[in-house]
């Protein structure tokens, strides 16, 4: 193990305090760009995509390390309070990020392995621009997702997920007549989806294998001419269904509404039984934790570049992700440290 050039403290701090909303990555790309290169020792530059790109060694066995860069809106103030750093991006995901970089860079070099950390731009909005390019430019032996976890537990799957926006304009009539009115039709659209998924879940609570609906936004407006709704349904999808499937259910439901779709990911689960998931499981034991899985409700980029590589697959960072988008979000920096060190031994093992 190398003697790090740089305190992995003050590399999250200072992503911390670069602010990178999605679409809007450029200053923290190239501020990784730079830190990788001059202090981490990686080839390091920025792809077509926007990506911040950083790799060590030329070997034949690729290892990719995926974390992403932007942020959801909402300004945190970056503070320090005893062991807690605050700031947007904090844990989600910044904190994992940060890891990665640190952990590839204390590894150094190893014979027949080639690593590469990539931070992703727009992995918090529907595009996924960063990870989609990188799926195209990458054959990895084995892959790391950088989400958080707690530095003692491994997540193997992500529901999937399905937004639709449906709009619905029709002639005004008298409030006397027989007819639904617009939002009437809309609100009986949301309780078909809802129906819809308690038949399908049959009373099961809310977990990693029922489909659950969401009512994101509602509403209406008249011209005294034409009355209109626009209303927003997102779905969290379990494995054993399709997004395909249900958006086919959701348009039968739609009469004479518009349904436009406008984000789609498919459910993705992980082998359990991998050298990957092995040596997490190992090099948590080995830094005094006893490790645990975890199965998220929400999506990351696993869900884009899991089926595409086919190859052992894990996402893994220090933080607690029930922080991740809320106004107190920060990480603690003995968890951060102990994550980077997890994060060593398993590419030193692998």
């Amino acid at each position: 193990m190398r003697q790090l050039p740089f305190a992995p403290e003050q590399l999250l701090q200072e992503m911390l305090e670069t602010p990178s909303l999605s679409g809007q990555e450029h200053a923290i790309a190239d501020l990784l760009v730079c830190r990788m290169s001059q202090v981490a020792g990686m080839r390091a530059f920025r792809d077509a995509a926007g990506n911040a790109v950083g790799i060590i060694g030329d070997g034949e066995q690729e290892i990719v390390l995926l974390g992403h860069m932007d942020t959801v809106p909402g300004a945190v103030p970056v503070r320090r309070e005893g062991d807690l750093l605050y700031g947007r991006g904090a844990v989600d995901a910044k904190g994992p990020l940060a890891a990665f970089i640190a952990a590839v860079a204390a590894i150094g070099p190893l014979p027949g392995k080639r690593f590469v950390v990539i931070g992703a731009v727009e992995e918090e909005c529907p595009t996924s621009h960063g990870a989609r390019y990188a799926v195209t430019q990458y054959r990895p032996a084995a892959a790391i997702i950088g989400e958080p976890s707690n530095w003692d537990r491994v997540t193997l799957g992500y529901k999937g997920s399905l937004s639709a926006e449906y709009t619905l304009a029709q002639e005004m009539e008298h409030s006397s007549g027989p007819g639904q009115t617009v939002s009437e039709k809309a609100v009986a659209f949301w309780e078909r989806c809802r129906d819809y998924a308690a038949q399908r879940n049959n009373g099961a609570n809310r977990s990693f294998a029922t489909l659950d609906p969401t009512l994101r936004q509602i509403q209406s407006e008249s011209d005294g001419l034409v009355d209109r709704v626009r209303m927003t349904v997102a779905y969290r999808v379990p494995m054993g269904m399709t997004v395909a499937e249900l958006r086919s259910a959701m348009e039968a439901w739609r009469g004479e509404a518009t349904l436009r779709t406008m984000n789609e990911e498919e459910p993705f689960q992980a082998e359990r039984n991998t050298a990957l998931v092995r040596a997490f499981l190992q090099a948590i034991r080995d830094e005094g934790g006893s490790p645990r899985f975890a199965l998220k409700h929400g999506t990351s980029d696993m869900n884009i570049v899991g089926p595409a590589w086919g190859c052992p697959i894990v996402a893994y960072g220090p933080g607690d992700s029930r922080l991740d988008h809320t106004p107190q979000e920060h990480i603690s920096l003995a968890e951060f440290r102990r994550g980077i060190e997890v994060l060593r031994r398993v590419l030193q093992s692998l």
